[in-house]
């Protein structure tokens, strides 16, 4: 355990408001996504959309979350975790408003963009307000209770969508963020603890801000984000995804080689190159972009549920809400046995559920009721990869100075492993012929791919390792 980690053990109790504030937070953020799918056809509808526009509702959401991410999580090291959780949930909300007033189709894309770049600070920096303020044992628990949230939110978000286009309109959805960001606001003021900022000169502290990493980091993950969703293709009428990848490849080189130079004028670099150097943080950030692939399989399993199975579109969300219950429990339940087992063993433990749970659904056999048995085991093992255990790796691992930058990279390998997960899968699925027997394909594909990433979880080492290396670099 590391001096910071000490210090923390010892410090004054925890505020009693803090997790839920946290909590709220982060489902107010994970309750928006939940909703926004229900809610497409009335969009496009409203403003008349195809599909493909209706697509870039959410590739403007990641497309700016994802370098946000970074941004957050270095301004939150330098000026502290309070102001830049409250001013990501401010963001978030002045999202949502921009979205519920917007007159045409650009104020539309403006506001989600907005949504993203709150969105993008606010689980990061709820996980490093977690770091900070609550002992190592402590920690694996209120992590996991940050992926039941999330579970919590696609439960209730696509009903209370449904509820409120049904008696009110639309808008409703987006408006209903405005009370909980505001409830959010007040409570954190007095719940999140102060952390003191560091200072502008002298001992301590931090170089000023890395503008050019900022601008490569936009840059290279704009690229993958809109080459991996060809989000820009049927808009300009020309197949650019792969001059996108090129492009985002040549931005990564160029990150690498700014960010290094950043690193050895005493910098601090808006990717910490140092955490990506550190054996047990590699292995943890290749992990979650496999976690984050094992997510985003989830969302063509209603797609086997109709054509394998005979389901109504209508009552597809359904038959996986038994899949969503079990990411719940996975979540908490993983909290509970980290102290227990050892993080590595609780990883192994979702990366085998999800192989098997997958190569399940693969089966061709199954009828309704198997199919739905099969899924799960798919949701404790989503619970638990991408509940708390890799999180508290993360910060168990990295120093105090760099532990909201080390969440921050959490968060944008799971993203960019939750967007191949649906490239890939169509691919696949597309190659093989389409249709249910090419999906049943594409997941036998994703089964291997978890199997693979549980072989790659016994390179984590057993116990946190010491951090000394990286906090004389932070």
């Amino acid at each position: 355990m590391s001096t910071s980690d000490a210090s923390s053990a010892s410090a004054s109790a925890v505020p009693p408001r803090l997790l839920p504030v946290l909590f709220i937070g982060v489902f107010m953020a994970a309750l928006d996504t939940a909703v926004l799918a229900p809610a497409i056809p009335v969009l496009r509808a409203s403003f008349g959309l195809d599909i493909r526009e209706a697509g870039l509702l959410m590739v403007a959401f990641i497309l700016f979350s994802l370098p946000s991410t970074a941004l957050m999580a270095n301004l939150g090291d330098r000026h502290g975790r309070r102001p830049v959780f409250l001013a990501s949930v401010g963001l978030f909300a002045a999202g949502s408003l921009l979205i519920a007033l917007a007159p045409n189709f650009a104020t539309l894309l403006a506001g989600r963009a907005l949504q993203g770049v709150g969105g993008g600070g606010i689980i990061p920096t709820a996980s490093a307000v977690i770091g900070d303020a609550l002992p190592p044992a402590q920690r694996g628990r209120a992590l996991g209770l940050i992926g039941a949230t999330y579970g919590m939110a696609f439960v209730l978000g696509p009903p209370l969508a449904g509820l409120l286009m049904t008696v009110a309109s639309w808008h409703w959805i987006f408006l209903l963020n405005l009370p909980i960001a505001a409830l959010v606001l007040v409570l954190g003021r007095r719940a999140l603890p102060p952390q003191a900022a560091a200072p502008r000169t002298g001992a301590g502290a931090l170089p000023r801000l890395d503008w050019a990493g900022l601008v490569l980091v936009f840059f290279s993950l704009g690229c993958l984000v809109l080459g991996i969703t060809r989000g820009l293709d049927g808009l300009l009428g020309r197949t650019l995804w792969p001059l996108l990848l090129v492009a985002a490849a040549l931005g990564l080189v160029a990150l690498v080689v700014v960010e290094t130079r950043a690193a050895a004028r005493g910098q601090r670099p808006m990717i910490p190159l140092a955490l990506l150097q550190q054996r047990q943080l590699a292995c943890t950030y290749l992990l979650t972009a496999g976690a984050g692939f094992g997510m985003g399989s989830v969302i063509f399993l209603t797609s086997i549920a109709t054509l394998q199975h005979g389901v109504a579109h209508a009552n597809g969300g359904f038959v996986l809400l038994p899949m969503v219950l079990c990411s719940m429990l996975g979540s908490v339940g993983a909290g509970r046995l980290l102290n227990r087992l050892g993080a590595r063993r609780v990883v192994l433990a979702g990366f085998v559920l999800l192989a098997g749970g997958y190569g399940a659904c693969a089966w061709p056999g199954w009828g309704l009721w198997g199919f739905i048995a099969a899924t799960m085991p798919v949701g404790l093992g989503v619970g638990v990869v991408v509940g708390g255990a890799l999180r508290t790796i993360a910060i168990d691992e990295a120093p105090l100075p760099l532990r909201g930058a080390a969440q921050g990279l959490v968060n944008i390998f799971t993203s960019v492993g939750t967007l191949m997960s649906a490239t890939a899968i169509g691919t696949v699925a597309d190659f093989a012929g389409g249709g249910g027997r090419g999906l049943l394909l594409a997941y036998a594909g994703v089964a291997a791919t978890m199997g693979l990433m549980a072989l790659a979880t016994l390179a984590l080492r057993t116990a946190p390792g010491a951090q000394t290396a990286l906090e004389s670099r932070a």
